[in-house]
């Protein structure tokens, strides 16, 4: 009998929570009302989905009229980049070269119809620095859409400090933040920091898949992604998805009650298995830093070891873990984050591990994956492969 998995890939998806199943399940058996007829059941549909709108708004500091709720972080991303210039004179984006491919692929696209776009470096914490940020806007710049948490090393941008200077050096800059990594763990308040538009997904914190929200100021105005019905003030038509819906504000009232505790949890299992790996004599190390990164996240170079055949061995072991983002992982090329952060062919690029916390996590499976890790490292050295 296959034992059970040790799960440690949480920044690619996490376990729906069981009450979040349950309140999935009561919705679809009792709310089956389309939230834009007028009768009853109608009217009780449409009660969840703005109960859930004002759950949304107040965990981010914001107003219920600015939420649009969306199937998730990638089509938030896809509103918020390709949408917020329609209307704006400028070809000029700003944004850094170890976004989401939610990011970088409509900003592709845009480069394509002729927009310029400035593709920031991190430095070796794999951040952005306000100076930056000030010595790239020009004139023709349009739009800045900086990360808030990096998915693959766990880096925390200067969001607030960059919100607040492009308000100050020009308004009409429209600033947006894919946090779907950050949100449920970072303390987040749109209007103290100056953002305009912000992406989160409901997976991300033990919440259904295909789920999530864009947040839009009510400064900005964008033309509608999907046309048809009135859903979403008209940005978004399509009967709206009630049960992924009320999941999802269960999800955020859940993750509210107990974001600090889990966040002093990761960042216990983070350390724990650092110094563990070290007890071992593991050669190890750290891609980004632990200061000034999301708790969840450690991303680990582990010199002279092939990230593919690493993971083999741990999957086998029952362990869950990924050598970077979950979008990127059927790829064969190599991750764009940690060639950001390193140069091209540096060795770290197919030797890198990513670990992700999250709820259901204990102790002991920490203590098991360091002694998995190590029985691996010393088996493909000794292979020399």
């Amino acid at each position: 009998m296959m034992s059970e998995t040790i799960y440690l890939d949480h920044a690619a998806t996490t376990p729906m929570h069981p009450e979040v199943i349950e309140v999935m399940y009561e919705t679809m058996k009792k709310h089956f009302g389309n939230a834009s007829s007028i009768h009853q059941l109608g009217r009780e549909s449409r009660g969840i989905i703005e109960e859930a709108r004002r759950t949304f708004a107040e965990s981010i500091h914001a107003r219920s009229q600015e939420i649009i709720i969306t199937s998730g972080g990638t089509e938030s991303d896809n509103i918020a980049i390709l949408k917020s210039v329609e209307k704006l004179k400028g070809n000029h984006i700003i944004t850094t070269a170890i976004e989401h491919p939610a990011v970088l692929e409509p900003l592709k696209y845009l480069s394509e119809q002729g927009y310029d776009i400035t593709y920031l470096p991190v430095n070796e914490k794999g951040q952005v620095t306000l100076e930056q940020i000030k010595n790239a806007v020009r004139q023709e710049t349009v739009l800045v859409s900086i990360m808030y948490g990096n998915n693959e090393i766990g880096s925390l941008m200067p969001i607030q400090e960059i919100g607040q200077y492009l308000k100050e050096v020009d308004p009409k800059i429209i600033f947006h933040t894919d946090a779907v990594q950050a949100y449920g763990t970072e303390d987040i308040d749109v209007k103290a920091s100056e953002i305009d538009l912000l992406s989160v997904s409901a997976h991300k914190i033990n919440g259904p898949k295909g789920i999530g929200f864009l947040y839009k100021s009510d400064n900005i105005t964008l033309n509608p992604l999907i046309r048809g019905g009135e859903q979403e003030k008209n940005m978004r038509a399509g009967t709206e998805n009630l049960p992924a819906i009320a999941g999802f504000k269960k999800a955020v009232e859940l993750r509210k009650d107990n974001k600090e505790e889990l966040k002093a949890t990761n960042l216990y299992f983070k350390k724990l298995l650092l110094s563990k790996l070290k007890e071992n004599h593991v050669d190890f190390s750290i891609n980004g830093s632990i200061e000034g990164s999301l708790a969840h996240i450690i991303s680990l170079h582990l010199t002279g070891v092939p990230s593919s055949k690493l993971l083999i061995h741990l999957d086998l072991a029952n362990i869950a873990v990924s050598t970077g983002s979950a979008c990127s992982a059927g790829t064969v090329g190599p991750s764009h984050v940690l060639t950001a952060l390193h140069g091209e062919d540096d060795p770290a690029i197919g030797e890198t591990l990513r670990i992700s916390f999250g709820i259901g996590v204990k102790e002991e499976d920490i203590m098991k994956t360091v002694d998995k890790i190590k029985q691996a490292v010393v088996f493909l050295k000794n292979k020399k492969v």
